[in-house]
């Protein structure tokens, strides 16, 4: 009997100098029924010449490869490219520069396979920095095992590191009949794993299955100013509407989580900023959708009123 067909779907930007790890990593993959859908995001360096070097090698591996081509457009609508067109039984979608183990989909499909009432299984990682050669998990919390992560995910209290998720044809089905997530240029994971996760048990396989490359040029994970992490909120909170809207929950109670945790995140940057007219703001923010708490009221009335006065 015939495996089920797995799609790895990957957006890709300026990523010469890690692609070649990470087509090893695919070449690498125990599993035998591979569709690898490469989507080059507008890269102006070597990344489709790396990319389409590895075509044979991978159709020498039954791996059928897809490369698509779009001018620059952000990760959720290069992945859109390929959700559209994807065949797989089975969904997962790792960055251009991370790595996966070579038992990652292997041992993703088996535990799926076994358990026909989950549309989402996850396993952890490694964090791996590539300046210091430090190792750290992704994740060391208690709740990682939890398996209804809806809320969790919405709040930032687990993990959704993209290449540690496999989800089922069904699960994606079932949350975008259209087969197209919400097109935003902050990334791409909250957006399928929120409405996944609302209709879905989540699976935890507790074995570090796939990398994460900590770079200075990763534009994933870059460091940022106390201004851009405000603003990065702002972004955040957009994609979590959308996604709620997609999702299968109270959407009243949750859009007011969702408004309620982004604006404290960008209360606490302000305070750091030290600039009155942002507390001001987000201060009024959250008391429009929740009741502040006490250290928020005295550190509004410390920074605001009282400090440089």
């Amino acid at each position: 009997m015939k495996a089920p067909l797995v799609s790895i779907i990957t957006p890709c930007f300026n990523g010469e100098n890690y692609l070649d790890r990470y087509f090893e990593s695919i070449l690498n993959q125990t599993y035998p029924n591979i569709e690898l859908i490469f989507v080059n995001d507008g890269s102006t360096d070597k990344t489709e010449e790396i990319a389409l070097s590895y075509q044979q090698k991978l159709e020498d591996r039954n791996i059928k490869f897809i490369y698509i081509y779009q001018k620059n457009a952000g990760q959720a609508a290069a992945l859109n490219k390929g959700l559209k067109i994807f065949k797989g039984d089975y969904l997962t979608w790792p960055d251009s520069d991370d790595t996966m183990t070579p038992d990652c989909i292997e041992k993703k499909v088996e535990f799926l396979e076994k358990n026909k009432n989950y549309d989402m299984v996850r396993s952890n990682g490694i964090y791996y920095d590539e300046k210091t050669h430090e190792k750290r998990k992704i994740s060391n919390k208690k709740n990682n095992k939890n398996e209804k992560i809806f809320e969790d995910l919405l709040v930032l209290n687990t993990y959704g590191c993209c290449g540690c998720y496999m989800i089922t044809r069904r699960g994606f089905l079932n949350s975008f009949p259209n087969k197209r997530i919400y097109d935003s240029r902050c990334g791409q994971n909250w957006q399928i794993l929120l409405p996944v996760a609302s209709r879905s048990l989540c699976g935890y396989i507790d074995e570090d299955l796939y990398t994460v490359f900590l770079t200075r040029n990763s534009h994933s994970r870059k460091q940022r100013s106390l201004q851009k992490e405000i603003d990065r909120y702002t972004s955040f909170l957009d994609i979590l509407l959308h996604s709620i809207n997609e999702s299968d929950c109270n959407k009243r109670y949750f859009r007011k989580k969702a408004y309620t945790f982004c604006y404290r995140n960008q209360f606490y940057y302000s305070i750091a900023l030290q600039d009155k007219i942002l507390i001001k703001k987000y201060f009024k923010l959250i008391c429009r959708k929740s009741k502040p708490h006490l250290k928020e009221i005295v550190l509004y009335i410390k920074h605001y009123y009282l400090k440089g006065s």
